[in-house]
């Protein structure tokens, strides 16, 4: 299944830029420092608490590679489909959708991946989000990124 990311490989970097102190682990620190670069207004305590909530899937406190992949919604590390349900395909659609507008642009593509330091020109965040348009409007509302994100 594709992602953004794209490829297992990039998944990894991805992650590893997150994991700031390398311990294989993404804790709530890390997960605030992520989201604070990420987004214009600090999120709040609550909203840490939720993410980790839903990224930690199996409540050890902190988000592995396993669990940051399924998030993403590719396959996991072990093999196992890591299916998401609508709630999580919310949280990482509006993590694209800088202005909200309900539609993920190849500009707020770029920008996203910019700021997790992943190595992308804005032609191929035209391209990625051309794969997965159907309706020809050059952006990726909600049903083509859950289509996207599960195969369908």
């Amino acid at each position: 299944m594709a992602t953004f990311f794209g490829s297992m490989e990039e998944m990894k970097k991805v992650f590893n830029k997150f994991d700031k102190n390398g311990d294989g682990k993404i804790c709530r620190d890390e997960l605030k420092s992520i989201i604070s670069a990420l987004s214009s207004q600090p999120p709040s305590s609550g909203e840490i608490d939720q993410i980790m909530m839903v990224m930690d899937k199996d409540g050890k406190g902190y988000i592995d590679l396993d669990e940051f992949i399924a998030f993403q919604g590719i396959t996991g590390t072990d093999g196992d489909d890591n299916r998401i349900g609508n709630e999580e395909l919310k949280d990482a659609f509006d993590f694209y959708d800088l202005d909200k507008n309900g539609l993920i642009s190849a500009n707020e593509l770029h920008a996203v991946l910019k700021r997790l330091g992943e190595e992308c020109s804005l032609s191929d965040c035209k391209r990625m989000i051309s794969k997965f348009d159907d309706n020809g409007d050059g952006n990726v509302d909600f049903d083509e990124f859950k289509k996207m994100m599960t195969n369908a």
